[in-house]
């Protein structure tokens, strides 16, 4: 009703504004607690859940001791909840909303929900009136009707909708998450609060969840670590691998590394009364040869120790340079998480020898920075000094030019060919500069830049 009918009704009428983003965020929360029921949780906003519990009733003895566990649970938290149990999400809810409790049975959804009100079916206002005003005052009622009449009146969505709240027709649920590849979980009769016993139990899940991956020849490239606390609260640990494994020492490892790295550390409150460890991400992996070689067992070291700075400062932080098939300097590589580097097509290419000074840069610049110069006297030749962030530059040595064109084929419009110069001023300071465009032939007053320093 409008709120001045309201305080109308009842002066003393305390009103609050909604807040439907923290509405939102809240419903969220619920569906990661609800998580512990059933991997499959998915969203009914503005204030209701879908739960696929299609085959872990039997884990909680049942369907009717399954929604008397999750109405209990939740209402202990200090909501107030209506659950109904059905075969399609449409029927669930009509009977959450209007006959709470109820269990249907298998295929007996259109006589489950018959003598409900149409308004359980939550459709559009206009076609609700229409209903209403048409004499149809239960579900019932307007499954009676002939399905070529009820589409020329209120159309073929209605009609869908309607066939699906009575079992005729499947709809998919997204859920909130995506769902892991594997899992393991434990459950425990009285909450955990010891780091020693969180930890026991993430090794035990480790070696359980490796089991499994190891009868589907697969292992895990990405897990996740979740945590369900006794007053609701849900919190989630992920750590990533390099290569896929199922070793349960590494998992663990990786495990610990990242609990003692949390800025905000696990905060048990009442203990948690659920620990799940999922394989987010699995691949198939091949069984391994024994190799006793040095170089061998050096690159699996290697490998474990990028897992471990990964795990504890995070996979965007341990960067790998991954050669690109390109000869556009600030194009010829690129940093990459390392786990997820690739091995090389073709080897690093040495640009010189032992004893030569080195031709590439110590710190490429990220962008190449404008420099103010005078044409230059000669066309192959470098300008005899040039002002670079302010500061002045006399050019004492000069090596070059290294001419290098850019790709025609991966740009709609060309681009200039550049001239690289390594010249070095009066105070023995070493740049790499070059000129954009051959000089008097592809621009007659070319700009020139720096592209890197040499030391």
């Amino acid at each position: 009703m409008p709120l001045a009918d309201a305080r109308a009704m009842i002066p003393v009428l305390e009103v609050i504004e909604a807040d439907q983003p923290g509405d939102h965020a809240l419903l969220e929360m619920i569906a990661d607690w609800c998580d512990r029921f059933t991997p499959l949780v998915a969203l009914d906003s503005p204030h209701g859940l879908f739960l696929d519990v299609t085959g872990v009733e039997h884990l909680f003895g049942g369907e009717a001791a399954l929604c008397e566990t999750i109405r209990a649970k939740i209402t202990a938290q200090g909501f107030a909840v209506q659950c109904a149990l059905a075969g399609t999400s449409a029927a669930a809810r009509a009977l959450a909303h209007y006959a709470p409790g109820t269990i249907a049975l298998p295929g007996k959804e259109d006589e489950a929900i018959a003598d409900l009100p149409v308004a359980a079916l939550q459709l559009d206002g206009a076609i609700a009136h229409g209903l209403r005003r048409a004499g149809l005052k239960t579900i019932g009622q307007v499954a009676a009707r002939a399905r070529n009449e009820l589409t020329a009146r209120f159309g073929k969505a209605m009609v869908a909708h309607l066939d699906h709240a009575l079992g005729r027709t499947e709809e998919p649920v997204s859920p909130l998450r995506p769902l892991p590849d594997f899992m393991a979980e434990h459950r425990f009769a009285e909450p955990v609060m010891t780091q020693e016993v969180i930890l026991a139990s993430l090794q035990n899940l480790a070696e359980t969840l490796g089991e499994v991956l190891e009868r589907h020849g697969q292992g895990a490239r990405e897990m996740t670590a979740v945590f369900f606390r006794a007053d609701g609260a849900v919190r989630r640990l992920g750590v990533q691998t390099g290569a896929p494994t199922r070793e349960a020492a590494i998992i663990t490892r990786l495990f610990r590394e990242r609990l003692d790295s949390l800025a905000d550390p696990l905060d048990a409150g009442f203990g948690f009364d659920l620990i799940r460890l999922e394989a987010s991400c699995a691949q198939r992996q091949a069984e391994e040869t024994p190799d006793f070689a040095a170089d061998a067992q050096a690159e699996k070291e290697v490998a474990f120790l990028v897992d471990r700075l990964a795990a504890r400062f995070g996979a965007q932080r341990v960067l790998r340079f991954q050669q690109q098939d390109t000869h556009i300097p600030e194009a010829a590589c690129v940093a990459i998480p390392a786990q997820y580097a690739t091995p090389a097509k073709a080897p690093w290419q040495m640009h010189r020898a032992d004893k030569d000074a080195p031709q590439r840069p110590i710190r490429l610049l990220a962008r190449p920075e404008p420099i103010e110069a005078p044409l230059a006297l000669a066309p192959d030749s470098p300008p005899k000094r040039f002002r670079w962030r302010h500061v002045q530059h006399t050019v004492a040595h000069a090596e070059g030019p290294e001419r290098i064109a850019m790709e025609w084929w991966r740009h709609q419009e060309p681009r200039l060919t550049r001239d690289y110069y390594r010249v070095e001023d009066e105070e023995g300071r070493r740049f790499w500069i070059y000129r954009d465009g051959l000089y008097d032939r592809e621009i007659a007053a070319p700009q020139w830049y720096v592209h890197g320093v040499f030391a």
